[in-house]
């Protein structure tokens, strides 16, 4: 099989949300290959116009537009090969106290870019998931757990003769030093010489840095037959041991206990129990597939894969965690 690289030759490329922080990394890996066109859409005139400026690349399309809007979904899909949907409203304290704005747009907006995939002949679609969507407790998770079922469910509307596309999802958890994450909170925390919140001392998270979770959303986008969804093998780490490797970088600062916020959780889940009956291992992923497909199937399209086995779930406090030393390192190569 072709190297996503090689694979994106000649491509053009639509991202949806594209001027947020996977967008903008997504676009400068995609920049790095022989794509045609790149297709920035988002409705953040500001960030189109900043990041304009800064890529400065001729093979750059800049599109105003919402993924609420139908119309304009078709225009910008037109003669697109590939569509990477990130855009959605992901603060989840933001989507709890507006429900109905986050359904508009990570549920009906979702189901928007799904159909002009489909009307625009786009050939892979890819949806950019997360785990709050899994046994969701907040209204931000369940709107992308219906987000991923959208997609994966979309390939039942494909065609041989007519509408051809390609959907799957990628579901992982926070980018490690991504906008809104909690470390650029606890690094300016330490830089001001602020005491660092910590809301429970036994919370854990997945460890995913940003160039690792661009390698697994190409890689998943070209393995992918549809209907799946592609969830990376992860370490994690808990809160403390971040908190003490940002102190150690900085003058120590001290903390504070805060309260959780509404709908958080105190660890991540990837896949839950009741899917890992579904799940399967392949190389460096696991694979969940539509209850509905056959094992002969699954093993006919990905030779070598085998069933994943799990005590329970895929959690971020049953995984191996990284050693406090070892994040220092992580963080001071890749966010100092």
């Amino acid at each position: 099989m072709k190297s996503y690289s090689q694979q994106l030759n000649g491509k053009t490329i639509l991202i949806t949300g594209g001027t947020g922080s996977l967008g903008q990394a997504l676009t400068k890996r995609l920049l790095k290959t022989k794509v045609k066109t790149i297709r920035i859409l988002s409705r953040n005139e500001n960030k189109q116009f900043e990041m304009e400026s800064e890529f400065q690349d001729k093979r750059l399309r800049f599109l105003v537009g919402d993924i609420r809007d139908l119309p304009r979904l078709y225009r910008a899909f037109e003669n697109v090969d590939i569509v990477f949907h990130a855009a959605a409203l992901k603060h989840v304290p933001v989507v709890e106290y507006n429900p109905f704005e986050g359904i508009k747009t990570n549920v009906i907006g979702s189901q928007n870019v799904a159909d002009a995939c489909l009307h625009e002949h786009v050939k892979i679609a890819v949806a950019v998931g997360t785990d709050k969507a899994v046994s969701p407790l907040n209204t931000y998770g369940a709107t992308k757990l219906l987000m991923e079922k959208l997609f994966v469910s979309s390939n039942s509307f494909t065609s041989p003769q007519k509408r051809k596309t390609k959907f799957i999802a990628v579901r992982y958890g926070n980018v490690l030093g991504s906008s809104g994450s909690v470390l650029p909170k606890f690094i300016n925390m330490a830089k001001n010489g602020q005491k660092i919140s910590i809301t429970d001392n036994n919370m854990t998270r997945f460890s995913l840095t940003m160039d690792e979770a661009l390698d697994f959303i190409l890689d998943s986008t070209f393995i992918g037959k549809g209907s799946e969804v592609f969830i990376p093998k992860l370490r994690s780490y808990s809160i403390i041991d971040l908190k003490n490797a940002v102190t150690k970088i900085f003058t120590n600062p001290g903390e504070k206990q805060i309260s959780i916020r509404p709908g958080e959780k105190l660890h991540e889940t990837l896949i839950n129990f009741d899917e890992t009956r579904y799940t399967w291992e392949f190389k460096d992923k696991y694979v969940l597939f539509n209850p509905l497909t056959s094992d002969l199937e699954i093993k006919k399209n990905y030779p070598g894969i085998k069933k994943a086995k799990f005590s329970e779930s895929y959690s971020s406090n049953m995984v191996k965690k990284i050693p406090q030393n070892e994040l220092k390192e992580i963080i001071k190569s890749k966010y100092l």
